[in-house]
């Protein structure tokens, strides 16, 4: 089932779905599969995939069987149809064994200045606010400084993601073209 959604063959998405539903499996279960899908296998490709298959699973909670399988036909045909990205899982992969590897802190400017006192330690002195600036975009540093320059979260060309490729190179303009010239390097 999971494998026809994320090989993009909604007619095999179906027909599994059809098994598991004749055979008996858990409505639930099958939704919190498709939700599954949705993020892992499609992600911001199609960020609808996981908002239809969110509504889904609590439409399926609210209707019930028989017409439960109709809800779960559209979300697992969805899904399977939606251009397909794997950058959110490899993000957090890559992210997960950073902070099991490397001990980092956050920046000071970074740090919460909502007390007094936060001034004499430095927290939030230099923060820049985004929305202050042209495209609601200013180069500042977000990264704890035992990891600048990592890269987690890379958009494919596949969908959305392509969008959000090019939105990253308008607001931050050749700087992430070098980047990206110095890893083909």
């Amino acid at each position: 089932f999971i494998k026809s959604m994320r090989g993009s063959d909604p007619d095999a998405a179906v027909y599994y779905l059809a098994k598991m539903i004749y055979a008996g499996e858990d409505e639930r279960f099958i939704a919190r599969r498709i939700m599954i899908c949705a993020s892992e296998d499609v992600g911001n490709a199609d960020p609808m995939a996981l908002t239809v298959a969110v509504s889904a699973a609590q439409a399926v909670e609210r209707v019930g069987f028989p017409e439960a399988q109709i809800i779960l036909a559209q979300a697992a045909s969805y899904v399977a149809c939606a251009p397909k990205s794997n950058s959110a899982v490899m993000a957090i992969d890559k992210a997960m064994q950073s902070v099991k590897t490397q001990r980092t802190s956050v920046p000071p400017h970074l740090q919460d200045a909502h007390y007094s006192g936060s001034g004499k330690l430095g927290h939030g002195i230099g923060y820049k606010y985004a929305h202050n600036y042209p495209n609601h975009y200013v180069e500042q540093q977000y990264l704890p400084a035992e990891l600048l320059g990592e890269v987690f979260y890379e958009p494919s060309d596949n969908g959305y993601e392509r969008q959000i490729r090019e939105y990253f190179r308008k607001i931050k303009g050749n700087r992430q073209e070098e980047t990206e010239g110095k890893e083909e390097e």
